[in-house]
């Protein structure tokens, strides 16, 4: 997802939106990262001032929980799991090969894709799986993958 302008107001309007309640902070946070992409620095501290809580348990939350980032996303997403299931059954060497044909590590973007690490996609008996945006595939071989990031658009490496 692309990274959208920082706006102040609709920050504040997504905290009313909750009622302003800092046990909400996980709902609203998710709503943030919905709005502008990510969570950005300056959300993070218009939220603690908003909730009447520290930076740090802001920051706590984002760092936390692997679903929120601090820094802009591609238009496109690529999950590959980590977990054990999938480890077992090649995702190391899929992860290995998935750096190469998009040009980017783990936590990295380029050619407005970003690549993330998952630690279960809860596809387990089909492991190794990958998700693509909102949709999982389960045994996922490396020429499965080309074939996947083939069908991205906007002149991804894979699409040459």
């Amino acid at each position: 997802m692309s990274s959208k302008g920082f706006d102040a107001a609709a920050l504040s309007d997504i905290v009313k939106a909750h009622d302003a309640l800092p046990g909400r902070l996980i709902q609203i946070l998710h709503d943030v990262q919905a709005r502008f992409g990510h969570v950005p620095e300056d959300a993070a501290r218009q939220l603690a001032n908003e909730l009447n809580i520290s930076r740090a348990d802001v920051h706590g939350v984002v760092s936390f929980y692997h679903d929120f980032r601090t820094e802009p996303t591609g238009k496109h997403i690529v999950r590959i799991c980590q977990a054990e299931a999938c480890q077992a059954m090649g995702s190391r060497a899929l992860t290995e090969h998935a750096r190469g044909a998009l040009g980017v590590d783990l936590d990295g973007t380029a050619d407005d894709v970003t690549l993330l690490p998952v630690y279960c996609l809860g596809n387990c008996a089909c492991a190794p799986a990958v998700m693509i945006g909102e949709r999982t595939y389960g045994r996922v071989t490396s020429e499965r993958f080309d074939e996947l990031i083939g069908g991205l658009e906007d002149g991804l490496r894979g699409d040459d």
